[in-house]
C-alpha cells in the first residue's frame, strides 16, 4: 500500500508541471531566469530525452508517447520498445540513473515496487524527469517542463531512422536486443 500511495504522490508531483519549480510563478510573469516559452521547453525536453537515449548502452529502441501541454507547461513521453527482460531492468534503471546524475540532475524520489519501479529526477533548470517500468517491463520516460511563457507547441517530431509512431496507445516491446532481451521469453 505504502509504495502505491508513493507510486501516485510522484506521479502527481511530476505531471504537475506549474507547481514543479518555486520560480514558476516568476517563469510564468517572464522576471524568470529562463525567460522561455512552451514550444522552447518542449524543445528543452526533447532534448533531454534525446541526450538520455545516447546514454543508454547497447542501445534501444522507442517511440513517441504523448506530448500533452498545460496552462503553462508541457510533457513529453517515450516508451521502449525493445524489449528489456525482467533480469535485466535494474541495470536498465541504473543506466539511465548514472546518466542523469552525471549530467548534473539531482534525484528528487525513487519507487522501489518490484512490479513497477521508477526514479525521478530534477534538472537544474528546473525540469522533471521521469523513468518509470510498466506492465511487461516497457520502459516509459517522462519529462515534465516548469512553467513557461504560454506558446503554441508542435508535436515531437518522428524518431529519425525509426519508428514514426507519435502518441497512444504505443506498441507494446517487440525488439529483440541480445543485451535487453537476455531471458525474456
Amino acid at each position: 500500500m505504502k509504495s502505491n500511495i508513493m507510486t501516485v504522490s510522484m506521479a502527481v508531483f511530476l505531471i504537475s508541471g506549474c507547481a514543479l519549480s518555486s520560480d514558476s510563478q516568476t517563469q510564468r510573469n517572464g522576471e524568470g531566469g529562463g525567460n522561455m516559452n512552451m514550444q522552447e521547453a518542449a524543445d528543452r525536453a526533447d532534448a533531454i530525452l534525446d541526450e538520455t537515449f545516447l546514454g543508454i548502452k547497447p542501445s534501444v529502441q522507442w517511440v513517441h508517447g504523448e506530448s500533452t501541454e498545460g496552462s503553462c507547461d508541457v510533457s513529453r513521453r517515450r516508451a521502449v520498445i525493445t524489449m528489456i527482460s525482467e533480469k535485466r531492468r535494474g541495470s536498465f534503471l541504473g543506466v539511465v540513473e548514472r546518466e542523469w546524475e552525471g549530467a548534473g540532475y539531482h534525484r528528487i524520489g525513487v519507487n522501489a515496487n518490484l512490479v513497477s519501479p521508477a526514479t525521478y529526477f530534477e534538472t537544474p533548470d528546473g525540469f522533471r524527469v521521469r523513468l518509470l517500468i510498466g506492465g511487461g517491463g516497457q520502459a516509459f520516460f517522462e519529462v515534465a517542463t516548469p512553467c513557461v511563457d504560454e506558446s503554441p507547441v508542435s508535436m515531437p517530431a518522428p524518431q529519425p531512422g525509426g519508428a514514426d509512431h507519435v502518441g497512444e496507445p504505443v506498441p507494446i516491446p517487440n525488439v529483440h536486443s541480445d543485451f535487453w532481451s537476455t531471458g525474456a521469453s
